[in-house]
């Protein structure tokens, strides 16, 4: 090793030790990467108080995302922090279950200098299916306009339809619980209640054609086992089990994968939720919730001006409710300027620049980081190997670290699919207590009720008396003859009558006078 090398090293070294001084109540990355030959020193941590200024974790595919994603899940749990994580690929339900050592395993422990034990975490598995754990519901009142017109693929104008609906609803006292009562209120309005809004703007049969079939599509894929009650209680991602750990509370999209704005979009609206029912409570020891966000773009692909402004008011404000939220994307590229200014953490895995597309998200990621004098940033974000990278934190003081190279230590949980997952479901109270859908009185029975009298005279109008004709055996009327046979009809004949010959017999004797 050349003296130039030597005292690079030592120059890195002095200033990690000065980020990150040993500390009780962090998150421990890793070790940081140099090229000496002393021990491996010091490890990157996180301070669990900061933890609600939120994060990124970023990184091409196969880089070590889902692994960073475990390891700081695990680390939250075991501090009591409760964590919520959504499983894409499914290999995230291992942190039910204790790991096992390796060649590989112990490998990394040594070269971190990290004492690793295997160990499992109190999980909780959820559902969008119900398939794989508790089903999630929500209602459609609840989802709201905004976000389920980001389900149905709406535009600006079919979006505006959907709103008119829902503030007609909230108007008349309509309670939107699932798609039913949504069909029951879009067939009323364009039908017998088509009156009602005048004062609304109105809309079209054509716009609520449309409406119907996004539905309709969205039912074929399951829609109808995650809209209605009871709804998810979001406090069930808030608890703390009674040895102190936090609940990791993993959605299962294993079932999904095929329907990304689905499950992208009820994320947020869990997030949303959050923001919404939890108090404020400003800055504490530790945060009341870690929430994060796998495949990040998919929630920002597309998204409409009105979702993004949605979505950087709740990224921007739950950090006072105690909510930690960490985007899991391949690129910050794939997050919008004014969210990616507020997180606050970055772990940043290698990226690779195989076209020119790339070189600009490479670029573009590269001066994202603060600047540093130890690293040659675009070129380090290219050479990090599997399981390391480039690593900046929020210290106790709010003040961001340089970047390290940084090598991360091995989950303790399973890396990869739980075996007895099907066990661990059927065994949960939480399973059971959304097993069953409840059908309360809703949009869809009140509008029934209200077409139920109407439909009920139509009948009896309808089932007249037999005529004298058909009581006698005779050959019915036909239409006409009945009009003819009226005495309406006669009436108005004879008055009609009247008024002819009286005109006429006026004109003539005018007629005659005026000879």
């Amino acid at each position: 090793m050349s003296k130039e090398q030597k005292t690079m090293d030592s120059k890195v070294l002095d200033a990690a030790r000065a980020a990150f001084p040993p500390a009780t109540n962090t998150v421990t990355l890793g070790a940081v990467v140099y090229k000496g030959d002393c021990d491996p020193e010091p490890l990157v941590t996180i301070p669990i108080a900061m933890m609600n200024r939120h994060g990124l974790i970023a990184g091409a595919t196969g880089t070590g995302k889902t692994r960073t994603l475990q390891l700081m899940a695990e680390q939250l749990s075991a501090a009591g922090v409760p964590v919520f994580v959504a499983d894409i690929k499914g290999d995230l339900s291992g942190l039910g279950g204790a790991g096992e050592s390796s060649d590989r395993v112990t490998t990394r422990a040594k070269e971190t200098g990290f004492t690793w034990k295997a160990s499992a975490f109190p999980v909780e598995f959820l559902s969008l299916t119900g398939a794989h754990g508790a089903q999630l519901r929500a209602t459609v009142s609840s989802f709201g306009p905004l976000l389920l017109a980001r389900v149905l693929n709406l535009n600006e104008t079919q979006s505006s339809v959907l709103s008119l609906v829902f503030k007609y609803c909230d108007d008349k006292g309509l309670l939107l619980l699932d798609f039913a009562d949504l069909r029951s209120v879009l067939q009323y309005l364009t039908g017998d209640g088509a009156d009602e809004l005048t004062s609304y703007g109105g809309m079209s049969k054509a716009t609520v054609g449309v409406l119907l079939r996004e539905m309709v599509e969205l039912e074929q894929q399951g829609a109808e086992a995650f809209f209605g009650e009871p709804e998810f209680d979001i406090h069930d991602l808030l608890q703390v089990d009674r040895d102190g750990r936090g609940r990791i509370s993993v959605l299962e999209l294993a079932d999904v994968q095929d329907k990304p704005q689905l499950f992208s979009t009820f994320m947020l609206w869990m997030l949303a939720t959050i923001y919404h029912e939890l108090p404020e409570i400003g800055d504490v020891d530790k945060p009341k919730l870690a929430f994060f966000f796998d495949e990040a773009h998919l929630l920002f692909d597309n998204a409409t001006k009105a979702l993004l402004a949605e979505i950087e008011q709740v990224v921007r404000l739950v950090r006072s409710k105690g909510i930690g939220v960490y985007f899991i994307t391949q690129s910050p590229k794939d997050v919008p300027e004014n969210v990616l200014g507020q997180l606050g953490h970055r772990v940043q895995h290698a990226l690779r620049a195989f076209t020119p597309n790339d070189d600009k998200a490479l670029q573009a990621a590269a001066r994202t980081f603060p600047k540093t004098p130890f690293y040659d940033v675009e070129e380090t974000l290219t050479t990090l190997g599997i399981g390391e990278a480039f690593v900046t934190v929020l210290t106790p003081k709010g003040v961001p670290t340089m970047p390290f190279a940084t090598r991360l230590i091995p989950p303790s949980s399973i890396m990869g699919p739980l075996p007895a997952i099907d066990q661990q479901v059927a065994a949960s109270a939480q399973v059971r207590k959304y097993a069953t859908p409840i059908d309360r009185e809703s949009a869809r029975e009140k509008l029934a009720a209200k077409a139920a009298p109407a439909a009920a005279s139509g009948q009896d109008a309808s089932v007249a008396p037999a005529s004298p004709a058909q009581r006698a055996g005779k050959a019915p009327l036909t239409t006409f003859q009945e009009i003819l046979k009226s005495p309406v009809t006669r009436t108005v004949a004879g008055a009609l009558t009247r008024g002819i010959m009286g005109a006429l017999l006026g004109s003539g004797s005018r007629r005659r006078s005026s000879w």
